[in-house]
């Protein structure tokens, strides 16, 4: 019964706090407090219930029932310094917004070899959101992307040393796009004006989680954690704030603006994590890692609107790197103290860039503390991200030269997270 107590709760918080995720990062990693503030950390130590997301097989380090719940406070910015073909240049910031992802985790140890565990928490996210009229409104002037992923994991205890997990996920995922379309129609003033559209869709994709955990001893321990693929089959809808007219500047084909249905294909990277953890005494642990996420696979988003007309969006992404160091300390037995940091490797084909993801590889520095208190924990966690700009100048994407715009570049990109955790042990 505590198992399903539990799991009521962890899908009441879920639920009741899913909120659009829009963030700068396309990979997200904000799974609990603790985690972020050991910059994912977790790979090795792998010893609270959140490892059901960064290293499942580590919850056999967990014994009983446990559930967790939180949320991460996700406060992006940047600007958008944009070149001129009448000279000079153009500075357009992203709207401030906070914007809230939630997480959730719950697991039963079932006998001496045998865990169940069940994971909410979200993959992937990104959104940028600008003035509806901006000087870049012909490639985008807001976009989101939220995914949430929902996965049951089954962890084995081998031995004292070996521990594995496997664990299959089904993501659900909500996108939308609004940009403006210069579109022609002789029987209105001005016969060229700029028509809204808005894109709006979602879809569903499954996926696998695989995990190893090795205790060597009380010191040395080390993790290794895979996240297959997810093909998410997205299908929408097309809205024009006028129908009628026809796009420009197409010229020998001009589609009419007309609401239509829409559908596009989204395929999401997979993912290798490792890590070694270190702890030389009892209340101080240090762990290095490192994240391989596939980015080459992420190749285009191609989105069909009808035979008349459809968006093409070449990507060609370079696989990324994330190289991670961290350190926690406990001055008592009820407190803790964290630290890390990671550098992610630029990942973004300069050649495709667009307005969507104004960032190009991002160092990250965090702290965070923790409290126990009889069957209850609570984690905090800060992290900044210092993110590194995009070039536009050679780019081939849509939208980016129109409208008198003839290159550019993002600047003082970066992003603030506040998070907590709430942590029960039944």
């Amino acid at each position: 019964m505590k198992v399903f107590r539990a799991l009521a709760l962890l899908l009441a918080l879920v639920f009741c706090c899913s909120a659009t995720v829009r963030a700068e990062g396309f990979a997200l990693n904000e799974w609990s407090a603790r985690g972020v503030s050991l910059a994912g950390g977790l790979i090795g130590r792998a010893d609270d219930v959140s490892t059901l997301a960064y290293n499942a097989a580590g919850i056999t380090q967990v014994p009983g029932t446990h559930i967790m719940g939180g949320l991460a406070f996700i406060a992006p910015m940047g600007t958008i310094v944009a070149d001129l073909d009448a000279g000079g240049t153009k500075y357009t910031s992203t709207k401030p917004d906070v914007w809230i992802a939630p997480h959730g985790f719950v697991s039963h140890q079932l006998n001496d070899n045998v865990w169940l565990g069940f994971a909410s928490f979200s993959r992937f996210g990104l959104g940028n959101s600008f003035d509806s009229n901006w000087v870049g409104k012909y490639n985008m002037y807001d976009i989101g992307l939220k995914t949430m992923s929902f996965v049951p994991t089954l962890a084995y205890k081998v031995n004292d040393t070996l521990s594995l997990s496997v664990g299959a996920e089904v993501m659900n995922a909500h996108v939308y796009r609004g940009n403006k379309i210069p579109t022609y129609n002789p029987s209105v003033s001005p016969r060229i004006f700029d028509n809204d559209l808005q894109l709006e869709g979602s879809g569903w994709g499954v996926g696998a989680h695989l995990g190893m955990h090795m205790r060597f001893n009380d010191q040395w321990s080390m993790g290794l954690s895979y996240k297959s693929q997810v093909t998410l089959n997205l299908y929408g809808d097309v809205d024009f704030s006028y129908e009628g007219g026809n796009y420009l500047p197409q010229a020998g084909n001009l589609p009419v603006a007309r609401d239509r249905d829409a559908n596009a294909t989204l395929q999401l990277p997979d993912s290798i994590a490792w890590g070694l953890s270190y702890k030389p005494l009892e209340n101080l642990s240090f762990e290095v890692g490192t994240v391989f996420t596939r980015w080459s696979t992420y190749n285009a988003l191609n989105i069909n609107m009808g035979n008349d007309y459809s968006s093409v969006n070449n990507k060609e992404w370079r696989d990324g790197w994330n190289f991670n160091g961290s350190v926690e300390y406990k001055p008592l037995d009820w407190w803790s103290l964290r630290a890390g940091v990671a550098y992610e490797t630029p990942v973004v084909n300069e050649s495709y860039s667009d307005y969507m993801m104004p960032t190009n590889g991002r160092t990250i520095m965090s702290l965070g503390t923790g409290v126990t208190w009889n069957n209850w924990t609570l984690d905090l966690a800060y992290a900044h991200l210092w993110i590194y700009p995009v070039d536009y100048d050679t780019t081939t994407s849509s939208g980016i030269h129109t409208g008198g715009i003839k290159g550019g570049h993002s600047e003082n990109v970066q992003a603030n997270i506040y998070m907590f955790s709430v942590g029960y042990t039944f």
